[in-house]
């Protein structure tokens, strides 16, 4: 199987879901209100073993009630977690309003997760021993940073979603090997709307970039061949919170199992498609069955 570290961010989300996401100074009535365990790295690493990978999770939770829970979250979806620390203080949260046509908006407090500034004993040798590194921004740069050099002095594959968006250390972009931004992401970095051109730009920065476009598919980007689009399977949205994180999951996965890069783009877009029909995000990630039976060539 394969083997995927994820360092990253562990949050509980704060989940309301309304009619119509308010306007600055505006109150509406929401119809539902749930806790559902969230966060990208944890996402991500949930995503990827509930894919089919060996997975280990990297970061912190508080030791408070929202820890407890998600470090239950993902052991409970199969994923490791010697390395998730329980540090003093409150676990990260986000705070997120989903609308009636799947649409959401986020606001994230960072909690334990901005104590992971560093690796900690024995997180260099549990990167060393993995096929491939999962990263993303919720957690301090420092600690994103230390694991993309520990990935690439020891041969592994780093994956990066430059999440939230932000500008990014040229250190950090020379150890990454696969870009995973999506669309908003991919021009806040570049300036460019259109994704090809974005896509085109990140190329002087990393090797290769696949850019997710929601229910338009996803594109790969690499400097020694033509740009491939990939489209995604049409389904009608009912949540779209974790769906590029699912995204992410399910291609480190495929990437890990030597899957042509088309056909991985398209397993992971048949389990983004299943991810998106169902309530929160962790708890709407599809198992590897699941995605099979989906998945069409």
């Amino acid at each position: 199987m394969t083997h995927i570290a994820v360092l990253g961010s562990t949050n509980m989300d704060l989940v309301t879901y309304v009619e119509k996401a308010p306007h600055r100074g505006e109150t509406v009535t929401g119809r539902e209100f749930r806790t559902i365990p969230g966060g990208k790295g944890a996402n991500q690493a949930i995503a990827a073993a509930r894919a089919g990978a060996t997975v280990s999770m990297i970061g912190a939770v508080g030791n408070d009630g929202f820890g407890t829970r998600l470090r239950s979250t993902l052991e409970h979806s199969g994923v490791t977690t010697d390395h998730l620390r329980t540090i003093e203080g409150p676990s990260g949260t986000a705070h997120i309003v989903v609308d009636d046509e799947g649409g959401n908006a986020i606001v994230v407090i960072p909690g334990a997760n901005g104590t992971v500034d560093h690796l900690a004993p024995g997180d260099e040798g549990l990167i060393a021993s993995a096929d491939a590194l999962l990263l993303q921004l919720e957690i301090p740069l420092a600690a994103v940073l230390a694991g993309a050099r520990t990935a690439r002095a020891h041969g592994v594959r780093t994956l990066l979603t430059p999440a939230p968006a932000r500008p990014l250390p040229p250190e950090l972009l020379d150890a990454t090997d696969l870009l995973v931004p999506n669309e908003h992401e991919a021009a806040t970095l570049t300036g460019r709307s259109d994704p090809f051109a974005a896509g085109a730009a990140l190329l002087d920065r990393v090797p290769r970039v696949v850019i997710t476009l929601g229910a338009a598919g996803s594109v790969y980007l690499t400097r020694d061949a033509e740009p491939l689009a990939v489209p995604a399977p049409h389904v009608t949205a009912v949540d779209s919170t974790g769906a590029g994180d699912t995204y992410v999951g399910a291609l480190a996965v495929a990437l890990g199992e030597e899957r042509p890069i088309r056909e991985a783009m398209a397993w992971a877009a048949t389990a983004a498609a299943l991810s998106v029909q169902r309530e929160g995000a962790s708890a709407s990630m599809p198992y590897r069955s699941e995605i099979e039976a989906r998945y069409t060539s």
